[in-house]
């Protein structure tokens, strides 16, 4: 009884009381989101850290922030197999701006914005995956699962998640 008397209350006050949609605080709990990501790399996947093309796969964080500038110095990302990159140096972002996290090796640049995982395998697979944005304090700060056919319908490799 007490399940219908809240429903038809619901109903009949429906048009004064808006009722607020399923909570989503873990992909809006941060000012860094997953902007989008370069899940396949163009051209045939090759991992060989003198010839491959691991550092054309990369996944873009943004600090969509109006005022606040975030340090990524331990902000963790990981893939669903558990693949994880730590942020261990400071790398500050303005608000507005972002950063690449790029395969393969290469020089940390807060100028060009761009971190390198300094690993030469593929982190993202080409089929489907998701991607978790962690918090220093451990707390989720975004996350996206894709799939090739359902969100890459160009077929480049490249899905945007936040504009």
């Amino acid at each position: 009884m007490r399940t219908s008397y809240v429903i038809a209350t619901a109903v009949a006050v429906g048009s004064l009381v808006t009722l607020a949609p399923p909570a989503q605080a873990a992909e809006y709990s941060s000012a860094l989101k997953v902007r989008g990501v370069q899940y396949d790399a163009p051209g045939r996947d090759s991992n060989s850290c003198t010839k491959g093309n691991t550092h054309q796969e990369y996944l873009t964080i943004k600090n969509y922030s109006r005022s606040a500038k975030v340090n990524l110095k331990g902000y963790v990302v990981k893939d669903a197999a558990g693949n994880r990159f730590v942020f261990k140096a400071n790398h500050h972002l303005e608000p507005g701006d972002y950063v690449k996290l790029r395969g393969g090796r290469g020089t940390d640049s807060d100028k060009k914005n761009v971190v390198y995982r300094n690993n030469c395998n593929f982190l993202w697979n080409n089929d489907k995956d998701t991607i978790y944005l962690y918090k220093p304090s451990g707390a989720r700060a975004d996350v996206h699962s894709y799939t090739k056919a359902r969100n890459d319908r160009d077929g480049n490799g490249y899905i945007t998640f936040h504009k």
